[in-house]
């Protein structure tokens, strides 16, 4: 059984299987609905229901008030279909944004590579290409459960037959935990995707500035590697934080990339590198190395921020004293469960 959704302000009417939430439908449609957390915690895919019956499903009391229910308020990605509806949503245009709907694909694990003591690299060869922005990222099927994890596609969407994730273990986290101790080379694996409107705003044609850390790197090292591709000719900046300088992976390759590219300026920063080491680089947080590296003014740029909660709010913090403002930032929006939960910054309406 299935039943037929209109969204509004597009006029756009999609077929929603029985259980299938509405945002599942959408994405699968090629209609980009805004969401983060797909848990019902954060409210970013909250809508507005004009007529029609819903189940709310395990939208969290927090995320979703009760008067909000009464007013007809639903979380797109726990909310189900019980009759032909018709929904509100905000959805903001996107000249650089590509539709591209959400699709499931298998593929085989290629090669695992430890990147740093905590992040590995894992490769899995597909059965068809994917087609995808630099930026975005899927939600891969852990083996054996229902357990769906996102990560960030770290290869360059020319490479669609070959996908990268770098994903770093979680004390306690079942899905990154199963694919450090358990996933070996030879296993099937599938995923959905791609999700996200993390990418670049390549119509505005101003010099770009990426913060990361972490396995954070990933979506800033696709990002590049096809502005590279499509020689991208404004300057480009990654300022990418670690804790030490074991932790910091791809650094060779990025100064390379800066020896063969001279609009490109890498600034790597360890927090908590040994005091007697010969690290010659920046100490500190990506934001103080940024602050520094650009003398605290950062107006003319766009900046792409992906990594740790914490890490983002210093950088958006940091960003807007130095004379760059909301339009110009760009964050990678999918959170886990736990960060759902966790306050953003005041700062940045988008989040």
């Amino acid at each position: 059984m299935s039943y037929q959704l209109t969204i509004e302000p597009l006029g756009e009417t999609i077929e929603v299987d029985e259980g299938q939430t509405i945002l599942d439908a959408a994405l699968r449609a090629g209609i980009y609905l805004p969401h983060a957390c797909c848990h019902g915690l954060c409210a970013t895919c909250k809508v507005q229901v004009i007529e029609g019956d819903i189940e709310h499903g395990d939208a969290s009391p927090f995320a979703l008030m009760d008067f909000e229910r009464d007013e007809g308020k639903i979380l797109a990605c726990c909310a189900t279909l019980e009759s032909d509806i018709s929904i509100e949503a905000d959805i903001d245009e996107e000249p650089d944004a590509e539709i591209i709907p959400v699709q499931d694909y298998q593929g085989k694990v290629s090669k695992i590579e430890s990147l740093t003591p905590t992040i590995i690299g894992v490769w899995i060869k597909l059965e068809k290409p994917i087609h995808f922005q630099a930026g975005q990222y899927i939600n891969l099927n852990i083996p054996g459960s229902d357990i769906t994890r996102p990560f960030s596609l770290a290869n360059k969407p020319s490479e669609n037959f070959e996908i990268e994730l770098n994903i770093r273990i979680v004390p306690g986290g079942v899905g990154t935990t199963y694919i450090h101790e358990r996933l070996k080379v030879g296993d099937q694996i599938g995923f959905s995707g791609p999700y996200g409107r993390f990418f670049v705003r390549k119509s505005n044609n101003k010099p770009i500035i990426f913060m990361a850390g972490g396995s954070g790197l990933s979506s800033p090292l696709s990002m590049i590697l096809d502005l590279f591709e499509n020689q991208f000719t404004q300057s480009i900046t990654l300022v990418y934080g670690q804790r030490n300088k074991e932790e910091l992976y791809y650094h060779s390759i990025f100064l390379d990339m800066a020896d063969r590219y001279p609009n490109f300026n890498y600034v790597p920063a360890l927090s908590d590198e040994n005091s007697d080491s010969a690290w010659d680089g920046y100490r500190g947080f990506v934001h103080e190395a940024a602050q520094e590296y650009f003398k605290n003014n950062f107006s003319g740029h766009n900046a792409y921020l992906c990594g740790p909660p914490l890490m983002i709010d210093s950088c958006i913090t940091t960003l807007m004293q130095g004379q760059l403002f909301e339009k110009d930032i760009y964050l990678e929006k999918f959170i886990s469960a736990a960060d759902a939960q966790k306050s953003t910054s005041p700062l940045f309406k988008k989040l």
